[in-house]
């Protein structure tokens, strides 16, 4: 059994997974501003998993940010009272036994590629990634993003709305939603065939909310051939795929499960 963790800004998100089966969810608050209490509160959600289910799990954890290599200590986590304390060795001790953690981005992969829309696949690219917090200007959170779609628009419009409230405007026939969409579409073609240039992924996967926007996966695609190197081959597609996360919201708390692989579970009765 895996024990999946995603350690959000606003929630804790807790899951326990039979193979590929969920068979126990739980969701806190999560203790803003509060380390020792965030670590307690994670240890009381892999706790209730586990009397749930009845069995000790592995336990792997989402992070909004990394762990540095040469220190252990919690490095460019926009959840700032995480930054320099040693998370993977408190949760360590305070369950008894190892933690695999990893940024929280990294976690919806792994679940996508494991077992949601990109399975199968050998290269898997995510994107977007969290939202830009540290400060630098240009960033390509600040543009591909929900707040940074949000903030483009009223710049153009003069209106503050939700940005995935946008595409349904846009949709409608609202010209300056239309022209928000668009630029954002042509930002994200950008972006998204700098990452094929380097990388050439079979699969690259939407998550977060604007995801759900049906419009890019047609838009972005008919867009990114201009960008993509293709120097002396004509009338050759790009390979690689844009889709959604099959697993929506829960895809990065199904990826801190499957940091473990299926020879490292524990399988132990829970002592309850």
């Amino acid at each position: 059994m895996r024990v999946g963790i995603d350690l959000g800004g606003s929630k804790i998100e807790g899951i326990a997974l039979d193979g590929s089966r969920e068979i126990a969810r739980v969701r806190v608050d999560t203790p803003r501003h509060d380390y020792d209490a965030t670590v307690r509160a994670i240890a009381s959600v892999v706790t209730d998993l586990e009397h749930t289910s009845g069995t000790r799990g592995t336990v792997g954890v989402g992070i909004p940010g990394t762990i540095a290599p040469e220190s252990g200590l919690v490095k460019n986590a926009n959840s700032t009272w995480l930054l320099g304390r040693p998370l993977k060795t408190d949760l360590e001790h305070a369950l008894g036994r190892e933690v695999r953690i990893a940024n929280d981005a990294n976690c919806l992969a792994v679940s996508e590629a494991t077992d949601g829309a990109a399975a199968g696949a050998d290269v898997v690219f995510e994107t977007p990634g969290p939202p830009c917090y540290c400060g630098k200007h240009g960033c390509i959170e600040t543009f591909l993003s929900g707040p940074g779609l949000a903030r483009d628009h009223e710049r153009r419009s003069g209106r503050r709305v939700p940005a995935i409230e946008i595409a349904a405007l846009a949709a409608s026939g609202d010209v300056a939603a239309i022209e928000s969409m668009t630029c954002y579409e042509h930002r994200m073609a950008r972006a998204l065939a700098a990452i094929i240039n380097i990388i050439d992924p079979d699969v690259i996967v939407l998550g977060g909310g604007l995801s759900n926007i049906d419009r890019l996966y047609a838009n972005v695609t008919a867009l990114w051939g201009e960008y993509i190197f293709a120097a002396g081959v004509a009338d050759v597609r790009p390979r690689t795929r844009l889709v959604r996360a099959a697993h929506g919201d829960s895809s990065g708390v199904r990826g801190a499960a499957w940091l473990w692989p299926p020879s490292q579970e524990l399988g132990q009765p829970h002592d309850s």
